[in-house]
Protein backbone atom coordinates (compact mmCIF):
# COMPACT_ATOMS: atom_id res chain seq x y z
CA UNK A 1 0.00 0.00 0.00
CA UNK A 2 1.26 3.19 -0.96
CA UNK A 3 0.72 6.39 0.95
CA UNK A 4 0.59 10.12 -0.98
CA UNK A 5 2.79 12.36 0.39
CA UNK A 6 2.58 16.23 0.84
CA UNK A 7 5.40 17.86 0.13
CA UNK A 8 5.64 21.97 0.79
CA UNK A 9 8.78 23.49 -0.42
CA UNK A 10 10.04 25.98 2.38
CA UNK A 11 11.47 29.01 2.25
CA UNK A 12 15.17 29.80 3.28
CA UNK A 13 14.06 30.42 6.48
CA UNK A 14 12.50 28.01 8.71
CA UNK A 15 11.54 30.13 11.52
CA UNK A 16 9.52 32.17 8.42
CA UNK A 17 8.26 28.77 7.88
CA UNK A 18 7.12 27.90 11.46
CA UNK A 19 5.06 31.12 11.24
CA UNK A 20 7.22 33.91 13.24
CA UNK A 21 6.53 37.36 11.96
CA UNK A 22 9.29 38.43 9.37
CA UNK A 23 11.35 41.07 10.95
CA UNK A 24 11.44 37.93 14.12
CA UNK A 25 12.35 35.32 11.87
CA UNK A 26 14.79 37.09 10.20
CA UNK A 27 16.49 37.93 13.34
CA UNK A 28 16.16 34.47 14.55
CA UNK A 29 17.78 32.90 11.71
CA UNK A 30 20.72 35.61 12.27
CA UNK A 31 21.33 34.45 15.90
CA UNK A 32 21.38 30.52 14.74
CA UNK A 33 23.47 31.34 12.06
CA UNK A 34 26.19 33.12 14.23
CA UNK A 35 25.68 30.44 17.13
CA UNK A 36 26.62 27.58 14.14
CA UNK A 37 30.08 29.91 13.07
CA UNK A 38 30.96 30.88 16.44
CA UNK A 39 30.78 26.77 17.82
CA UNK A 40 32.73 25.81 14.91
CA UNK A 41 35.06 28.66 15.36
CA UNK A 42 35.50 26.97 19.27
CA UNK A 43 35.97 23.34 17.74
CA UNK A 44 38.48 24.76 15.13
CA UNK A 45 40.37 26.34 18.02
CA UNK A 46 40.43 23.15 20.36
CA UNK A 47 39.72 24.62 23.75
CA UNK A 48 37.08 24.36 26.00
CA UNK A 49 33.89 25.82 26.89
CA UNK A 50 35.50 27.65 30.16
CA UNK A 51 38.63 28.45 28.12
CA UNK A 52 36.63 30.19 25.29
CA UNK A 53 34.50 31.80 27.64
CA UNK A 54 37.52 33.20 29.24
CA UNK A 55 38.42 34.70 26.00
CA UNK A 56 35.00 36.19 25.27
CA UNK A 57 34.74 37.92 28.48
CA UNK A 58 31.14 35.59 29.14
CA UNK A 59 30.70 33.15 31.91
CA UNK A 60 31.34 29.31 31.53
CA UNK A 61 27.91 28.63 32.13
CA UNK A 62 26.76 31.27 29.13
CA UNK A 63 28.96 29.86 26.82
CA UNK A 64 27.47 26.71 27.47
CA UNK A 65 24.05 28.08 26.49
CA UNK A 66 25.79 29.18 23.25
CA UNK A 67 27.04 26.23 22.31
CA UNK A 68 24.10 24.17 23.46
CA UNK A 69 22.24 26.35 20.80
CA UNK A 70 19.98 28.82 23.41
CA UNK A 71 20.25 31.26 21.02
CA UNK A 72 17.10 33.20 22.91
CA UNK A 73 19.41 34.02 25.55
CA UNK A 74 21.53 36.23 22.58
CA UNK A 75 21.07 39.05 21.41
CA UNK A 76 22.79 39.67 17.79
CA UNK A 77 25.04 42.20 19.39
CA UNK A 78 26.24 39.83 22.49
CA UNK A 79 27.40 37.04 19.30
CA UNK A 80 28.81 39.48 17.27
CA UNK A 81 31.14 40.65 20.30
CA UNK A 82 31.39 36.85 21.26
CA UNK A 83 32.39 36.74 17.91
CA UNK A 84 35.24 39.50 17.68
CA UNK A 85 36.80 38.81 21.03
CA UNK A 86 37.46 35.16 19.35
CA UNK A 87 39.19 37.19 16.75
CA UNK A 88 36.32 37.13 13.83
CA UNK A 89 34.50 39.66 11.91
CA UNK A 90 30.79 39.64 11.11
CA UNK A 91 29.89 40.50 7.53
CA UNK A 92 25.95 41.28 7.05
CA UNK A 93 24.72 41.90 3.80
CA UNK A 94 20.92 43.35 3.11
CA UNK A 95 19.09 42.13 -0.25
CA UNK A 96 15.72 44.08 -1.37
CA UNK A 97 12.56 41.76 -1.47
CA UNK A 98 9.94 41.68 -3.96
CA UNK A 99 7.66 42.64 -1.19
CA UNK A 100 7.46 44.05 1.96
CA UNK A 101 5.28 43.25 4.90
CA UNK A 102 2.19 42.83 2.00
CA UNK A 103 3.28 46.55 0.48
CA UNK A 104 4.35 46.00 -3.26
CA UNK A 105 6.93 47.97 -3.91
CA UNK A 106 6.96 51.34 -5.73
CA UNK A 107 7.54 51.04 -9.33
CA UNK A 108 9.77 53.81 -10.61
CA UNK A 109 9.02 55.46 -13.96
Amino acid sequence: MTKNLNVVVGSDNVFLDLGFPEAQAQNLLLRADLVVHIRKVIDKLGITQAEAAQRTGITQPRMSDLIKGRTHKFTLDALVNVAAQLGYTVKLSLKKVACCCGIPQKKST
